[in-house]
């Protein structure tokens, strides 16, 4: 969860490293630091907070008697000890000859630990990654050799990680290792980087090579030497960079979220046009095509973690009703602890924004160990968890910089809807004539997404009536549960309201409680046979004085007046709804966090990639 960089060639090293952290932002810090070695000495400055404290460390600090060829940097994301300067990376070996930055988690860490503390090593920190820093420098103090010591060190530890070496007494290479954390290098002309993700080093090179698990990287200058951890060299595919400098810039946007909510439908577009040509032609499915056997599928996992999670939840509503199939949807993170009735017999699905999310990888690899096919739904097809996969559908998306998901999520919705559709055609469960009806409802969404984002005048007035409130419930019924839930989420995440999601018939089961007027409603009444008794639970909500808003088709009808605010989307067929409704929720989430002064794009205590267990 955390970031890296490192750097090595004849480039202001300290703005380089400061450049790329800024560029690593989005996945969430709360400390920063760097390291840099200038042939005489290795110095590590360090602050809590954001980035800006770093640059004030720095700039304050006496200047360097000659410019630095190398560096390592990071921003952390707290684990293991509270937000410190002294918990902060990079850490040093107690001879200040030794230092490294680190993503992941060190399992072993206590025990190794006392080991170390046992052999008369020093710790400052509460870290498990300074364990790593001394277990590496007992090493080198054996081989003097920085490749020996890092290969000997990192075989003792267990968990995840990536992480970027540096010793003074070997200036002219930084040492780069992971396993089950991210880890590319960036090749330039006599320079080249390391970075735990390509925005850090987008518009500094044009290629990259992905580290796998248990590989090595000697970068140095002017070249990058790839191994195994039992010595043997590896001829690494070299990957041009899909992405320019753009995708990291707000465009004239005030936040990258607002950027995001506004991209939409160019993705949706996008999408529809490469898997649905026209309504009465049959879905595509890729270049590769459909790499699974349907034939086998006798029922269906979905995996996920947070927001993806809610995109799986309606995935089941929609493809039980379609497929007549059962459909079983778990958060990773529980999926990872039980026993699971997993077999050949099962399509198991992780999706997941990054790919890197640690708990969707770990229970798909569960999953594939019993015999499931793996489907991957995933932003990144760069990404570690499509290694596992028998299919991927990559979401083409594009780099998503705010924290808060906002077009992965639509995107995610899309994909599942089309793949759906996919698979109704292939077992005939639908008729031809609702499968073009189903088609065309899909086409035509991003003409009323740009709709609804062409007038945003009744949501920014509805976010100004709520933004004083410190609790908020949001309620759906079916299809619309899920979008409800999303909903709450995104304004829990980037405004801190305590905003949650409840199905509006489980109100009067415990929920109805917290209403009054402290206890605002946000409703999500899509058309179909759930919505008349949606307005039922919007009546018990309005009889306990909450201010009760919806979201709703434009040609609902509604009593005049029933509602105290509402939010307006153009009609379209009950599977499709959600996708609208969504949109207007999400602007809800960011106008009301903007009005409160609220950090948007970095939401405290959030990270982008949750690379940790």
């Amino acid at each position: 969860m955390c970031g890296l960089v490192g750097y090595i060639g004849n480039n202001a090293v300290e703005q380089t490293l400061l450049d790329g952290l800024k560029n690593l932002e989005y996945r969430g810090y709360d400390s920063a630091g760097i390291a840099l070695n200038d042939n005489q000495n290795i110095d590590v400055f360090k602050a809590k907070g954001k980035l800006n404290n770093l640059t004030e460390v720095l700039s304050n600090r006496p200047k360097p008697a000659k410019n630095s060829m190398l560096g390592i940097g990071h921003i952390r994301w707290a684990t293991h000890g509270k937000a410190t300067t002294e918990n902060a990376h990079p850490h040093l070996s107690n001879d200040g000859k030794l230092v490294l930055v680190h993503n992941g988690i060190i399992e072993n860490y206590q025990q190794l630990r006392h080991e170390l503390e046992a052999a008369g090593f020093v710790f400052h920190s509460q870290t498990d990654t300074e364990t790593a820093v001394h277990a590496i420098d007992r090493e080198y103090k054996k081989s003097q050799s920085l490749e020996q010591a890092v290969t000997a060190g990192i075989k003792l530890l267990e968990g995840a990680f990536a992480f970027c070496i540096m010793h003074k007494d070997e200036p002219d290479k930084i040492i780069a290792v992971r396993k089950n954390a991210p880890l590319i290098i960036g090749l330039g002309e006599n320079e080249n980087y390391i970075a735990s993700d390509i925005p850090a080093i987008i518009g500094k090179v044009k290629n990259i090579i992905h580290l796998n698990d248990c590989e090595l990287a000697i970068v140095e200058k002017n070249k990058v030497t790839v191994k195994s951890l039992d010595g043997q060299i590896l001829n690494k595919e070299i990957e041009a960079i899909g992405f320019n400098p753009e995708v990291i810039s707000k465009n004239g946007y005030k936040h990258f979220m607002l950027k995001e909510i506004n991209e939409q439908p160019v993705i949706i577009r996008r999408m529809a046009q490469a898997h649905l040509p026209e309504s009465g032609l049959p879905v595509c499915w890729g270049s590769k095509g459909c790499m699974l056997d349907l034939n086998r599928i006798k029922n269906i996992s979905i995996i996920a973690c947070g927001t993806s999670l809610h995109a799986a939840m309606y995935a089941k509503t929609l493809w039980e009703d379609w497929l007549q199939i059962p459909v079983h949807v778990e958060a990773a993170s529980e999926y990872i602890y039980r026993a699971n009735i997993t077999n050949a017999n099962s399509l198991v699905i992780g999706i997941s924004q990054s790919g890197e999310t640690a708990d969707t990888i770990t229970a798909v690899k569960q999953a594939k160990e019993k015999g499931a096919q793996i489907l991957i739904l995933t932003n990144r097809e760069d990404s570690s968890i499509v290694r596992y996969a028998d299919c991927t559908v990559p979401l083409n998306a594009g780099i998503e910089v705010s924290v808060a998901a906002t077009k992965s999520y639509t995107a995610q919705l899309a994909a599942l809807y089309w793949v759906g559709l996919y698979f109704a055609e292939q077992n005939k469960s639908l008729s031809a004539s609702l499968l073009a009806s189903l088609k065309q409802d899909l086409l035509e969404l991003p003409a009323k997404m740009e709709e609804i984002l062409s007038n945003q005048q009744a949501v920014q007035s509805l976010a100004d009536k709520l933004k004083n409130f410190k609790d908020m419930v949001y309620i759906g019924r079916g299809i619309n549960l899920t979008c409800a839930m999303e909903g709450a989420l995104k304004l829990k995440e980037i405004s801190y309201i305590n905003a949650n999601g409840y199905a509006a018939g489980e109100l009067k089961h415990g929920p109805i409680a917290l209403l009054d007027e402290q206890m605002p409603v946000m409703a999500v009444l899509g058309p179909g046979v759930t919505f008349a008794k949606m307005i039922s639970n919007c009546e018990e909500a309005k009889a306990r004085n909450a201010f009760v808003a919806a979201v709703l088709s434009e040609k609902a009808a509604v009593k005049e007046s029933f509602f105290d605010a509402e939010l307006r989307v153009p009609e379209t067929n009950e599977t499709t709804f959600p996708l609208l409704a969504n949109i207007q929720l999400q602007l809800l989430a960011y106008y009301v966090a903007d009005a409160l002064g609220r950090e948007v794009d970095q939401p405290r205590n959030l990270a982008k990639s949750v690379t940790v267990e």
